[in-house]
């Protein structure tokens, strides 16, 4: 009965992974669909070598610094031990390569290639992991101390601040430090307009990511057992406030009714265990109203050029996610209580902070050294010409 348990753990949790990994789609595009039709090329390219850069550094080293553990054993060793262990670090891989593709987004169009590649086995190998073991297995005794001060641990059952805030804030001052695209912001004050190059791939990749979330929320309880129906409908409850609420607020706009579900889902990860559906619903609705009025917000008053808003949704909607499952997951408001709004409040300025520290470190050394940004001639041409010599649909045939 034992192994047969520990197969279907196994299983269970293979099949999140996969699930999360096509999630990978769902990002590239999703930013192809948003990028100018000279840089749809670049957008792919970016996230499945992302990924592939992260696959190598999460395994070498920041699985390590989360877990402790490392797999530097013989094949004999690793094969005798459970398969469950192998399969939990691709799991928790494809949470860590997330945070690559999410900065992706907010510094598309005019971001040297090699550059954040650098960039992203810094933050996998060594930034996320350290937060991810602080949350997740105890690291430091951070946990001990919240609970000491506040009754409670800081709850992150899927990942608001871990992962999406984390890569939201993290993004920031990467996008800041690059500054942006060329011609967005004149001098006569005027905004140039940047439209969304195809609203099918950006609706196709909201689709793929929604549907790859539910593997992200769900498998979270990383074993049969502790699989919860009610993850799952939560899930459902603020992605479809997070839709809501972006279509009214956005008055009908496409791109943000398809990032409103996405807002949505960042938000209800924290909590998505502890809640009551009706309270999802809420925190799914007033994320998807932080996105559009933060992102409008950004691109026309700030005149921060994030691409995707990457940082409204899942830097903002991530931090609003991490503090109101202490609100929303506690018994006065149907949840299942075992939270507290201080410790949320805590752990979630501990993840933002940490990340706004890595972003501008890691960025701000780049810059000074290799450099960020493109030259003028490469960004008017496009990534797609410029890092990767063929466009997304070449005008016209060779013919021999």
């Amino acid at each position: 009965m034992e192994a047969l348990k520990q197969g279907t753990d196994a299983l269970f949790i293979l099949l999140g992974a996969i699930m999360v990994l096509a999630m990978h789609a769902g990002f590239a595009f999703l930013e192809l669909g948003t990028v100018r039709k000279k840089n749809q090329v670049n957008a792919l390219v970016k996230i499945l070598v992302d990924f592939s850069v992260s696959t190598v550094v999460y395994f070498a080293v920041g699985y390590s610094v989360a877990y402790g553990t490392h797999f530097f054993v013989s094949a004999e060793t690793l094969t005798q031990q459970s398969g469950y262990s192998l399969v939990k670090f691709f799991f928790l891989l494809t949470f860590a390569a997330a945070i690559p593709a999410i900065v992706s987004g907010g510094i598309a169009e005019r971001a040297k290639f090699w550059p954040q590649l650098m960039a992203t086995a810094v933050i996998v190998g060594v930034v996320y992991p350290f937060f991810e073991g602080i949350a997740w297995n105890q690291h430091f005794g951070v946990q001990a101390w919240i609970k000491t001060l506040t009754g409670d641990e800081f709850h992150d059952f899927a990942g608001s601040i871990v992962v999406h805030a984390m890569g939201g804030w993290i993004a920031l001052p990467a996008v800041i430090l690059l500054g942006s695209r060329a011609n967005r912001y004149r001098k006569d004050g005027a905004i140039s307009a940047h439209p969304p190059s195809n609203i099918p791939f950006l609706a196709l990749g909201a689709w793929v990511l929604v549907v790859g979330w539910f593997g992200f929320n769900v498998m979270s309880a990383q074993t049969v057992d502790k699989l919860s129906g009610l993850v799952a409908v939560n899930s459902l409850m603020a992605m479809v406030g997070g839709t809501l609420a972006a279509l009214v607020l956005g008055k009908n706009d496409p791109g943000f009714v398809h990032n409103g579900p996405l807002a949505g889902l960042v938000a209800v990860c924290a909590g998505s265990d502890l809640m009551h559906p009706l309270g999802a619903l809420v925190v799914g609705a007033v994320a998807g109203a932080i996105f559009v009025l933060m992102f409008t917000l950004t691109q026309n008053k700030w005149k921060i050029d994030d691409v995707l808003g990457v940082w409204p949704l899942h830097g903002l909607c991530g931090t609003w996610g991490g503090v109101a499952a202490g609100i929303f997951g506690s018994k006065a408001l149907g949840g299942l209580g075992g939270v507290n709004v201080w410790a949320q409040l805590i752990g979630s300025a501990l993840g933002v902070g940490w990340a706004l520290v890595g972003g501008v470190v890691v960025y701000g050394i780049l810059k000074s050294t290799v450099g960020l940004r493109m030259t003028q001639e490469e960004e008017f041409d496009g990534a797609d010409l410029s890092i990767h010599k063929i466009s997304a649909t070449p005008d016209r045939d060779v013919n021999w």
